[in-house]
């Protein structure tokens, strides 16, 4: 069912504020810097599906953006505009790949890439040395032990985004295009 541009403007423009509101969460609760740009993610997959992937792009954009210039948890903005929000759009790509191993490192590469220009850019751009210092308590591993860390909780996202976007498919979408 080919959608009219107001209807892809209407829904971009809902699920971009949706997306904005909960990087302003972020502010407030700032230990959610985390699962708000996870959720923005979910929120640019569903206008990717209702849309086409161009549409969900040019709403990673808009959200990237402003969320970058009047958000107050600059953090999450660059999570969200380093990994959340682009994954959500490639994914679909990656699933194309015939070998299921290939698939997981395609995607850990790209999640491991991300995170280190998250980290360094945080470190050095946003001045947060002590980070470092604090990361030298916890021994010569400590990096390795958080990188780990973080690499579980990709694989954790990654599973919620396909249980969500089958509790999409099959409970929300039919509302959605069939009417209430």
């Amino acid at each position: 069912m080919k959608r009219s541009i107001s209807y892809r403007i209407a829904l971009g423009g809902t699920l971009a504020s949706m997306c904005l509101l909960s990087q302003f969460i972020t502010g407030v609760f700032p230990v959610f810097y985390i699962i708000m740009p996870m959720i923005c993610g979910i929120l640019v997959t569903v206008m990717a599906m209702e849309t086409s992937g161009w549409w969900g792009f040019l709403m990673y954009l808009a959200v990237g953006t402003l969320s970058l210039f009047v958000t107050p948890n600059k953090e999450a903005a660059l999570i969200f505009i380093l990994f959340f929000g682009h994954y959500p759009l490639i994914r679909p790509y990656l699933r194309r790949l015939r070998l299921r191993p290939l698939i997981y490192g395609v995607k850990l590469l790209i999640y491991n890439v991300c995170i280190l220009v998250y980290f360094l850019i945080t470190v050095y751009l946003f001045g947060m040395d002590e980070l470092l210092e604090e990361m030298g308590e916890f021994g010569k591993y400590g990096a390795y032990i958080l990188l780990g860390t973080a690499n579980m909780m990709f694989v954790s996202y990654d599973y919620l985004m396909d249980v969500s976007m089958e509790v999409y498919r099959r409970r929300l979408h039919p509302k959605i295009s069939g009417g209430f």
